[in-house]
Protein backbone atom coordinates (compact mmCIF):
# COMPACT_ATOMS: atom_id res chain seq x y z
CA UNK A 1 0.00 0.00 0.00
CA UNK A 2 1.43 3.29 -1.01
CA UNK A 3 1.68 6.64 0.79
CA UNK A 4 -0.85 8.15 -1.22
CA UNK A 5 -3.31 5.17 -0.42
CA UNK A 6 -3.10 6.10 3.50
CA UNK A 7 -2.95 9.64 3.05
CA UNK A 8 -6.28 10.86 1.83
CA UNK A 9 -6.08 14.01 2.69
CA UNK A 10 -5.07 15.73 -0.11
CA UNK A 11 -3.11 19.25 1.20
CA UNK A 12 -0.72 16.78 2.89
CA UNK A 13 0.57 15.26 -0.14
CA UNK A 14 2.64 18.35 -0.78
CA UNK A 15 4.36 18.10 2.66
CA UNK A 16 5.88 14.72 2.02
CA UNK A 17 9.19 14.90 2.82
CA UNK A 18 12.47 13.06 3.95
CA UNK A 19 12.89 12.31 7.74
CA UNK A 20 16.43 14.13 6.95
CA UNK A 21 14.63 16.69 6.17
CA UNK A 22 11.98 16.75 9.07
CA UNK A 23 14.71 17.02 11.22
CA UNK A 24 16.42 19.90 10.43
CA UNK A 25 13.10 21.61 11.54
CA UNK A 26 13.55 20.55 14.98
CA UNK A 27 16.34 22.72 16.64
CA UNK A 28 18.68 22.00 19.47
CA UNK A 29 16.73 22.72 22.42
CA UNK A 30 13.18 22.03 21.62
CA UNK A 31 10.61 19.90 23.65
CA UNK A 32 9.37 17.56 21.77
CA UNK A 33 6.60 14.85 22.31
CA UNK A 34 7.02 11.57 20.38
CA UNK A 35 4.37 8.86 20.29
CA UNK A 36 5.52 5.56 21.46
CA UNK A 37 4.17 3.53 24.42
CA UNK A 38 5.99 0.06 25.98
CA UNK A 39 7.42 -0.93 22.30
CA UNK A 40 4.74 0.11 20.12
CA UNK A 41 3.55 3.11 17.62
CA UNK A 42 6.89 4.77 17.97
CA UNK A 43 8.76 7.01 15.15
CA UNK A 44 10.60 4.55 13.35
CA UNK A 45 12.94 7.59 10.65
CA UNK A 46 12.76 11.01 12.71
CA UNK A 47 15.07 9.48 15.10
CA UNK A 48 17.12 8.13 13.06
CA UNK A 49 17.42 11.22 11.52
CA UNK A 50 17.47 13.49 14.30
CA UNK A 51 20.64 11.35 15.84
CA UNK A 52 22.46 11.59 12.65
CA UNK A 53 21.74 15.70 13.37
CA UNK A 54 23.55 15.42 16.86
CA UNK A 55 26.49 13.57 15.59
CA UNK A 56 26.49 16.16 12.79
CA UNK A 57 26.56 19.05 15.01
CA UNK A 58 28.60 17.97 18.09
CA UNK A 59 31.75 17.22 15.29
CA UNK A 60 31.09 20.56 13.89
CA UNK A 61 31.50 21.74 17.53
CA UNK A 62 27.91 22.64 18.84
CA UNK A 63 25.42 21.63 20.63
CA UNK A 64 22.47 19.81 19.72
CA UNK A 65 20.37 18.48 22.38
CA UNK A 66 16.52 17.97 22.69
CA UNK A 67 13.71 17.07 25.41
CA UNK A 68 11.90 13.69 24.62
CA UNK A 69 8.36 13.31 26.11
CA UNK A 70 7.14 10.23 25.33
CA UNK A 71 3.90 7.83 26.34
CA UNK A 72 6.14 4.79 27.90
CA UNK A 73 9.10 3.52 26.52
CA UNK A 74 10.00 3.41 22.49
CA UNK A 75 12.78 1.15 21.41
CA UNK A 76 16.44 1.08 20.44
CA UNK A 77 15.50 2.59 16.77
CA UNK A 78 14.06 5.87 19.16
CA UNK A 79 15.67 6.25 22.54
CA UNK A 80 18.74 3.82 22.09
CA UNK A 81 19.75 5.32 18.93
CA UNK A 82 19.27 9.16 20.19
CA UNK A 83 20.68 8.79 23.76
CA UNK A 84 23.72 6.92 21.77
CA UNK A 85 24.38 10.24 19.92
CA UNK A 86 24.35 12.19 22.76
CA UNK A 87 21.08 13.50 21.46
CA UNK A 88 18.79 13.70 24.45
CA UNK A 89 18.72 16.42 27.33
CA UNK A 90 15.78 15.46 29.47
CA UNK A 91 13.98 12.40 29.26
CA UNK A 92 10.01 11.23 30.69
CA UNK A 93 7.98 9.92 31.51
CA UNK A 94 9.35 5.63 31.26
CA UNK A 95 11.93 4.41 29.51
CA UNK A 96 13.61 0.36 28.74
CA UNK A 97 16.09 0.80 26.75
CA UNK A 98 19.28 0.23 28.30
CA UNK A 99 21.43 2.51 25.78
CA UNK A 100 19.28 5.32 27.18
CA UNK A 101 19.05 3.87 30.72
CA UNK A 102 23.14 4.28 31.08
CA UNK A 103 22.88 7.85 29.97
CA UNK A 104 20.22 8.81 32.63
CA UNK A 105 22.34 6.50 35.54
CA UNK A 106 25.70 8.86 34.15
CA UNK A 107 23.29 11.75 34.88
CA UNK A 108 23.89 12.47 30.69
CA UNK A 109 19.85 12.57 30.62
CA UNK A 110 17.96 14.40 33.18
CA UNK A 111 15.27 11.70 33.69
CA UNK A 112 11.84 12.86 35.55
CA UNK A 113 9.66 9.88 36.36
CA UNK A 114 5.91 10.47 36.76
CA UNK A 115 2.86 8.75 37.08
CA UNK A 116 1.76 7.78 33.67
CA UNK A 117 -2.14 9.36 34.03
CA UNK A 118 0.06 12.44 35.34
CA UNK A 119 2.12 13.28 31.85
CA UNK A 120 -0.57 14.54 29.76
CA UNK A 121 -2.53 16.67 32.64
CA UNK A 122 1.21 18.20 33.81
CA UNK A 123 1.48 18.59 29.98
CA UNK A 124 -1.57 20.50 29.66
CA UNK A 125 -1.39 22.68 32.69
CA UNK A 126 1.80 23.89 31.94
CA UNK A 127 4.15 22.53 34.02
CA UNK A 128 6.64 20.83 31.89
CA UNK A 129 7.08 23.94 29.24
CA UNK A 130 5.83 24.42 25.75
CA UNK A 131 5.63 21.43 23.36
CA UNK A 132 7.04 23.13 20.35
CA UNK A 133 7.12 19.68 18.04
CA UNK A 134 4.84 16.70 17.90
CA UNK A 135 6.48 13.50 16.37
CA UNK A 136 3.62 10.74 15.89
CA UNK A 137 3.04 7.77 13.81
CA UNK A 138 0.40 7.57 12.49
CA UNK A 139 -1.15 4.48 9.89
CA UNK A 140 -3.22 7.46 7.77
CA UNK A 141 -4.80 10.65 7.33
CA UNK A 142 -8.74 10.44 6.43
CA UNK A 143 -10.17 12.54 3.74
CA UNK A 144 -11.26 15.68 5.91
CA UNK A 145 -7.18 15.26 7.88
CA UNK A 146 -8.52 13.45 10.79
CA UNK A 147 -5.79 10.85 11.98
CA UNK A 148 -5.74 6.99 12.26
CA UNK A 149 -3.71 6.10 15.13
CA UNK A 150 -1.39 3.20 15.17
CA UNK A 151 -0.13 0.43 17.47
CA UNK A 152 -0.19 2.88 20.61
CA UNK A 153 -2.50 6.26 21.34
CA UNK A 154 -0.03 7.06 24.48
CA UNK A 155 -0.25 10.65 24.85
CA UNK A 156 -0.76 11.38 20.90
CA UNK A 157 -3.90 13.10 21.63
CA UNK A 158 -2.46 15.39 23.72
CA UNK A 159 0.91 15.99 22.23
CA UNK A 160 -0.89 16.71 19.07
CA UNK A 161 -3.47 19.31 20.49
CA UNK A 162 -0.39 21.37 22.38
CA UNK A 163 2.46 21.39 20.07
CA UNK A 164 3.11 24.62 17.86
CA UNK A 165 4.29 22.00 14.94
CA UNK A 166 3.28 18.70 14.36
CA UNK A 167 5.52 15.95 11.81
CA UNK A 168 3.48 13.13 10.97
CA UNK A 169 5.24 9.72 10.59
CA UNK A 170 3.00 8.01 8.14
CA UNK A 171 3.31 3.65 8.89
CA UNK A 172 2.13 1.55 6.08
CA UNK A 173 3.15 -2.02 7.43
CA UNK A 174 1.12 -2.34 10.35
CA UNK A 175 -2.79 -3.23 9.22
CA UNK A 176 -5.48 -0.79 7.18
CA UNK A 177 -7.65 -2.72 8.91
CA UNK A 178 -6.74 -1.10 12.60
CA UNK A 179 -9.10 1.69 11.08
CA UNK A 180 -12.21 1.97 13.62
CA UNK A 181 -10.39 -0.51 16.46
CA UNK A 182 -9.68 2.93 18.39
CA UNK A 183 -11.54 5.32 21.24
CA UNK A 184 -10.54 8.36 21.51
CA UNK A 185 -12.08 10.95 24.06
CA UNK A 186 -11.84 14.46 23.58
CA UNK A 187 -14.09 15.43 27.16
CA UNK A 188 -11.35 15.59 29.37
CA UNK A 189 -10.86 19.37 30.69
CA UNK A 190 -8.59 21.31 32.96
CA UNK A 191 -10.05 22.05 36.14
CA UNK A 192 -12.68 23.38 37.56
CA UNK A 193 -14.37 22.87 34.26
CA UNK A 194 -14.17 18.91 34.26
CA UNK A 195 -16.80 16.19 34.55
CA UNK A 196 -17.43 12.89 34.96
CA UNK A 197 -15.70 10.32 32.46
CA UNK A 198 -18.58 8.53 31.52
CA UNK A 199 -17.18 5.36 31.37
CA UNK A 200 -19.41 2.59 33.37
CA UNK A 201 -17.87 -1.11 31.46
CA UNK A 202 -14.34 -1.90 30.74
CA UNK A 203 -15.30 -2.23 27.34
CA UNK A 204 -17.67 1.10 26.49
CA UNK A 205 -16.62 3.15 23.85
CA UNK A 206 -17.13 7.00 24.82
CA UNK A 207 -14.79 8.57 22.13
CA UNK A 208 -13.92 8.54 18.35
CA UNK A 209 -11.92 6.29 16.23
CA UNK A 210 -9.41 9.14 15.32
CA UNK A 211 -7.54 11.56 16.75
CA UNK A 212 -7.69 14.91 15.39
CA UNK A 213 -4.98 17.80 14.22
CA UNK A 214 -5.47 21.53 13.36
CA UNK A 215 -4.13 21.23 9.81
CA UNK A 216 -1.73 24.14 9.58
CA UNK A 217 0.12 22.72 12.73
CA UNK A 218 1.62 19.80 10.18
CA UNK A 219 4.66 20.88 8.37
CA UNK A 220 5.80 17.40 7.21
CA UNK A 221 4.94 13.97 6.23
CA UNK A 222 7.56 11.01 6.77
CA UNK A 223 6.70 7.71 5.16
CA UNK A 224 7.98 5.05 6.74
CA UNK A 225 7.17 0.87 6.65
CA UNK A 226 8.60 -1.18 10.09
CA UNK A 227 7.05 -3.08 12.44
CA UNK A 228 7.24 -2.75 15.89
CA UNK A 229 9.67 -3.61 18.42
CA UNK A 230 9.43 -7.65 19.05
CA UNK A 231 9.20 -7.88 22.11
CA UNK A 232 10.30 -11.16 22.64
CA UNK A 233 8.71 -13.25 25.81
CA UNK A 234 10.47 -16.09 27.56
CA UNK A 235 8.39 -19.29 28.27
CA UNK A 236 7.49 -19.01 32.27
CA UNK A 237 9.66 -20.32 33.98
CA UNK A 238 8.85 -22.47 37.44
CA UNK A 239 8.96 -19.65 39.71
CA UNK A 240 6.83 -17.51 37.28
CA UNK A 241 4.46 -20.37 37.18
CA UNK A 242 4.06 -20.89 40.88
CA UNK A 243 3.71 -16.88 41.33
CA UNK A 244 0.91 -17.52 38.69
CA UNK A 245 -0.74 -20.38 40.43
CA UNK A 246 -0.97 -18.15 43.95
CA UNK A 247 -2.66 -15.85 42.03
CA UNK A 248 -5.13 -17.71 40.48
CA UNK A 249 -5.72 -20.02 43.82
CA UNK A 250 -6.44 -16.37 45.83
CA UNK A 251 -9.25 -15.03 43.08
CA UNK A 252 -11.21 -18.15 43.89
CA UNK A 253 -10.80 -17.99 46.83
CA UNK A 254 -12.27 -14.37 46.91
CA UNK A 255 -14.98 -15.56 44.94
CA UNK A 256 -15.79 -18.64 46.98
CA UNK A 257 -15.69 -16.47 50.14
CA UNK A 258 -17.96 -13.29 48.73
CA UNK A 259 -15.36 -10.73 47.71
CA UNK A 260 -14.96 -11.15 44.14
CA UNK A 261 -18.45 -11.66 42.28
CA UNK A 262 -18.94 -14.53 40.20
CA UNK A 263 -18.19 -12.65 37.05
CA UNK A 264 -14.79 -11.59 37.31
CA UNK A 265 -13.40 -7.85 37.86
CA UNK A 266 -11.47 -6.73 35.07
CA UNK A 267 -7.79 -7.13 34.82
CA UNK A 268 -4.46 -4.61 34.41
CA UNK A 269 -1.43 -6.78 34.04
CA UNK A 270 1.85 -5.15 33.80
CA UNK A 271 4.11 -5.64 31.57
CA UNK A 272 7.22 -8.66 31.31
CA UNK A 273 7.20 -12.30 31.57
CA UNK A 274 5.89 -12.96 35.39
CA UNK A 275 3.11 -11.00 33.71
CA UNK A 276 2.73 -12.79 31.40
CA UNK A 277 2.44 -16.46 33.14
CA UNK A 278 -0.39 -15.19 35.52
CA UNK A 279 -2.22 -14.59 32.54
CA UNK A 280 -1.26 -17.71 30.86
CA UNK A 281 -2.96 -19.05 34.21
CA UNK A 282 -5.85 -17.16 33.24
CA UNK A 283 -6.34 -19.03 30.38
CA UNK A 284 -6.31 -22.62 32.01
CA UNK A 285 -8.55 -21.35 35.01
CA UNK A 286 -11.62 -21.20 35.69
CA UNK A 287 -12.70 -18.07 34.81
CA UNK A 288 -15.13 -16.77 32.17
CA UNK A 289 -16.04 -13.94 29.85
CA UNK A 290 -13.22 -11.96 31.67
CA UNK A 291 -12.13 -8.59 30.44
CA UNK A 292 -8.81 -6.24 30.21
CA UNK A 293 -8.58 -3.07 31.38
CA UNK A 294 -5.17 -2.36 30.96
CA UNK A 295 -2.02 -0.28 29.77
CA UNK A 296 -0.80 -2.41 27.14
CA UNK A 297 -1.94 -5.95 25.89
CA UNK A 298 0.61 -8.59 25.44
CA UNK A 299 0.58 -12.25 23.93
CA UNK A 300 -1.44 -13.31 27.15
CA UNK A 301 -4.31 -11.19 26.63
CA UNK A 302 -4.14 -12.28 23.03
CA UNK A 303 -4.43 -15.74 23.89
CA UNK A 304 -7.06 -14.87 26.30
CA UNK A 305 -9.15 -13.29 23.53
CA UNK A 306 -8.30 -15.88 20.97
CA UNK A 307 -9.41 -18.98 23.48
CA UNK A 308 -12.30 -16.94 24.42
CA UNK A 309 -12.14 -16.69 27.64
CA UNK A 310 -12.01 -12.72 27.73
CA UNK A 311 -14.55 -10.74 25.52
CA UNK A 312 -12.90 -7.25 25.44
CA UNK A 313 -9.64 -6.22 25.83
CA UNK A 314 -9.26 -1.94 26.68
CA UNK A 315 -5.58 -0.62 26.61
CA UNK A 316 -3.50 2.24 24.93
CA UNK A 317 -1.08 0.07 23.15
CA UNK A 318 -0.59 -3.17 21.87
CA UNK A 319 3.12 -4.64 22.32
CA UNK A 320 3.63 -8.57 21.04
CA UNK A 321 6.05 -10.65 20.20
CA UNK A 322 6.76 -11.45 16.62
CA UNK A 323 4.67 -14.38 16.46
CA UNK A 324 1.89 -12.97 18.18
CA UNK A 325 2.04 -9.98 16.02
CA UNK A 326 1.60 -12.20 12.98
CA UNK A 327 -1.34 -13.71 14.52
CA UNK A 328 -2.42 -10.07 15.08
CA UNK A 329 -1.92 -9.13 11.13
CA UNK A 330 -3.84 -12.47 9.72
CA UNK A 331 -7.14 -12.11 12.21
CA UNK A 332 -7.26 -8.39 12.14
CA UNK A 333 -11.48 -8.52 11.72
CA UNK A 334 -11.59 -11.11 14.47
CA UNK A 335 -9.45 -8.30 16.61
CA UNK A 336 -10.73 -5.02 15.63
CA UNK A 337 -14.03 -6.11 17.39
CA UNK A 338 -12.36 -7.58 20.90
CA UNK A 339 -9.68 -4.94 21.40
CA UNK A 340 -10.18 -1.01 22.17
CA UNK A 341 -6.95 1.16 22.06
CA UNK A 342 -7.75 4.55 24.43
CA UNK A 343 -5.38 7.44 25.26
CA UNK A 344 -3.13 7.12 28.28
CA UNK A 345 -4.83 10.02 30.26
CA UNK A 346 -8.11 7.37 29.95
CA UNK A 347 -6.71 3.63 30.16
CA UNK A 348 -4.95 4.94 33.27
CA UNK A 349 -7.30 7.32 34.88
CA UNK A 350 -7.88 6.75 38.74
CA UNK A 351 -11.76 7.80 38.67
CA UNK A 352 -12.03 4.56 35.70
CA UNK A 353 -9.88 2.29 37.90
CA UNK A 354 -11.84 2.77 41.02
CA UNK A 355 -15.38 2.64 39.44
CA UNK A 356 -14.48 -0.17 37.54
CA UNK A 357 -12.77 -2.00 40.49
CA UNK A 358 -9.54 -2.91 38.31
CA UNK A 359 -7.56 -6.52 40.06
CA UNK A 360 -3.93 -5.14 39.43
CA UNK A 361 -0.76 -6.92 39.28
CA UNK A 362 2.21 -5.20 38.72
CA UNK A 363 6.07 -6.11 38.69
CA UNK A 364 8.41 -5.40 41.96
CA UNK A 365 12.36 -4.70 42.50
CA UNK A 366 12.36 -5.21 46.14
CA UNK A 367 9.70 -5.02 48.85
CA UNK A 368 10.24 -4.42 52.80
CA UNK A 369 8.52 -6.16 55.48
CA UNK A 370 6.11 -3.95 55.68
CA UNK A 371 4.93 -3.69 52.32
CA UNK A 372 6.51 -0.14 50.64
CA UNK A 373 7.40 -1.17 46.96
CA UNK A 374 10.47 -0.09 44.97
CA UNK A 375 9.56 -0.30 41.46
CA UNK A 376 12.23 1.78 39.92
CA UNK A 377 15.57 1.86 41.43
CA UNK A 378 18.13 -0.98 42.11
CA UNK A 379 20.01 -0.20 45.75
CA UNK A 380 18.18 2.45 45.82
CA UNK A 381 20.35 5.14 43.17
CA UNK A 382 20.20 2.95 39.69
CA UNK A 383 17.09 4.10 37.40
CA UNK A 384 15.81 0.60 35.86
CA UNK A 385 12.70 2.08 34.05
CA UNK A 386 10.60 4.20 35.50
CA UNK A 387 7.04 3.60 37.77
CA UNK A 388 5.06 3.52 34.72
CA UNK A 389 1.39 3.10 35.58
CA UNK A 390 1.73 0.65 38.50
CA UNK A 391 1.08 3.74 40.95
CA UNK A 392 -2.33 4.74 38.77
CA UNK A 393 -3.57 1.12 39.37
CA UNK A 394 -2.02 0.15 42.68
CA UNK A 395 -3.28 3.04 44.89
CA UNK A 396 -6.86 2.90 42.89
CA UNK A 397 -7.50 -0.89 41.80
CA UNK A 398 -10.18 -3.37 43.31
CA UNK A 399 -7.40 -5.45 44.88
CA UNK A 400 -3.45 -4.82 43.87
CA UNK A 401 -0.71 -7.28 44.08
CA UNK A 402 2.87 -6.80 43.20
CA UNK A 403 4.67 -9.68 42.07
CA UNK A 404 8.53 -10.90 42.49
CA UNK A 405 10.97 -13.54 42.35
CA UNK A 406 12.11 -13.95 46.41
CA UNK A 407 16.06 -13.43 45.12
CA UNK A 408 17.71 -11.68 42.52
CA UNK A 409 21.45 -11.91 41.12
CA UNK A 410 21.67 -15.75 41.25
CA UNK A 411 20.41 -15.74 45.15
CA UNK A 412 22.93 -13.08 45.97
CA UNK A 413 20.14 -10.52 46.59
CA UNK A 414 16.81 -10.93 48.50
CA UNK A 415 13.91 -9.02 47.04
CA UNK A 416 12.37 -8.85 50.40
CA UNK A 417 14.51 -6.63 52.50
CA UNK A 418 14.35 -4.95 56.30
CA UNK A 419 13.92 -1.33 54.30
CA UNK A 420 13.40 -0.50 50.75
CA UNK A 421 16.26 1.17 49.51
CA UNK A 422 13.64 3.32 47.30
CA UNK A 423 9.97 3.35 48.06
CA UNK A 424 7.49 3.94 44.56
CA UNK A 425 4.20 2.69 46.50
CA UNK A 426 3.56 3.19 50.25
CA UNK A 427 2.76 0.56 52.55
CA UNK A 428 -0.93 2.23 52.16
CA UNK A 429 -0.72 0.90 48.28
CA UNK A 430 0.34 -2.67 48.80
CA UNK A 431 -2.77 -5.34 49.22
CA UNK A 432 -1.20 -8.74 48.28
CA UNK A 433 2.72 -9.33 47.68
CA UNK A 434 3.38 -12.61 45.79
CA UNK A 435 7.06 -14.58 44.89
CA UNK A 436 7.80 -18.55 44.64
CA UNK A 437 7.64 -18.62 48.18
CA UNK A 438 4.22 -17.81 48.53
CA UNK A 439 1.12 -14.99 49.14
CA UNK A 440 1.02 -12.70 51.56
CA UNK A 441 -2.37 -10.59 51.58
CA UNK A 442 -1.96 -7.86 53.74
CA UNK A 443 -5.47 -6.74 53.68
CA UNK A 444 -6.49 -5.42 56.99
CA UNK A 445 -3.11 -5.94 58.88
CA UNK A 446 -1.36 -3.71 61.19
CA UNK A 447 2.35 -3.02 60.26
CA UNK A 448 4.25 -5.64 62.51
CA UNK A 449 1.32 -8.27 61.64
CA UNK A 450 1.99 -7.32 58.13
CA UNK A 451 5.94 -7.61 58.45
CA UNK A 452 5.29 -11.66 60.03
CA UNK A 453 3.05 -12.52 57.12
CA UNK A 454 5.80 -11.51 54.71
CA UNK A 455 8.55 -12.58 56.51
CA UNK A 456 6.76 -16.29 56.59
CA UNK A 457 5.47 -16.84 53.16
CA UNK A 458 7.50 -14.42 50.80
CA UNK A 459 10.91 -14.60 51.84
CA UNK A 460 13.57 -16.81 50.49
CA UNK A 461 14.43 -19.74 52.79
CA UNK A 462 17.66 -18.52 52.69
CA UNK A 463 17.32 -14.82 54.18
CA UNK A 464 14.06 -16.20 56.03
CA UNK A 465 15.65 -16.19 59.29
CA UNK A 466 18.10 -13.20 59.15
CA UNK A 467 15.13 -10.91 58.56
CA UNK A 468 12.82 -12.86 61.65
CA UNK A 469 16.03 -11.74 63.53
CA UNK A 470 15.96 -7.98 62.41
CA UNK A 471 12.48 -7.71 63.21
CA UNK A 472 12.40 -9.15 66.68
CA UNK A 473 15.59 -7.77 67.69
CA UNK A 474 14.03 -3.79 66.52
CA UNK A 475 11.28 -4.85 68.53
CA UNK A 476 13.07 -5.44 71.57
CA UNK A 477 14.63 -2.37 71.35
CA UNK A 478 11.44 -0.82 72.16
CA UNK A 479 9.74 0.09 68.51
CA UNK A 480 6.55 -1.75 68.16
CA UNK A 481 4.13 0.44 65.63
CA UNK A 482 6.60 0.00 62.95
CA UNK A 483 9.93 -1.67 64.23
CA UNK A 484 12.81 -0.85 62.62
CA UNK A 485 16.57 -0.61 63.41
CA UNK A 486 17.59 1.92 60.65
CA UNK A 487 21.62 1.51 60.15
CA UNK A 488 20.98 -2.09 59.87
CA UNK A 489 18.30 -1.81 57.43
CA UNK A 490 20.94 0.21 54.99
CA UNK A 491 23.06 -1.77 55.52
CA UNK A 492 21.90 -4.96 53.93
CA UNK A 493 21.87 -2.93 50.43
CA UNK A 494 25.56 -1.67 51.53
CA UNK A 495 26.76 -4.99 51.79
CA UNK A 496 25.63 -5.71 48.23
CA UNK A 497 26.84 -2.42 46.97
CA UNK A 498 30.90 -3.50 48.34
CA UNK A 499 30.74 -7.52 48.01
CA UNK A 500 27.69 -7.96 45.41
CA UNK A 501 26.81 -10.26 47.61
CA UNK A 502 23.93 -9.83 50.36
CA UNK A 503 24.67 -13.16 52.31
CA UNK A 504 28.04 -11.97 52.99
Amino acid sequence: MSIADRVRYPDFLSRIMTAEQAAELIPHGTNVGMSGFTGAGYPKALPQAIAARARAEHAAGKPYRINVWTGASTAAECDGVMAEAQAIGQRLPFNTDPTARKAVNAGEIDFIDMHLSHVAQHAWFGFLGPMHVAVVEVLGVTEDGRLIPSTAVGNNKTWLEIADKVILEVNTKPPAKMEGMHDIYYGTAIPPRRVPISLTHADNRIGEPYLRVDPAKVVAVVETHKGDRDNVFATPDENSNKIASYIIDFLVHEMKMGRLPREMLPIQSGVGNVANAVLAGLLTGPFENLLGFTEVLQDGMLDLLRAGKMTRASATAISLSGAAYKDFEDHIDFYRDRIILRPQEISNHPELVRRLGIIAMNSMIEADIYGNINSTHVMGTGMMNGIGGSGDFARNGYLSFFVTPSVAKDGKISCIVPMCSHVDHTEHDTQIIVTEQGLADLRGLSPKQRAQVIIDRCAHPDYRDRLQDYFDRARLKGAQHTPHILGEALSWHERFMETGDMRV
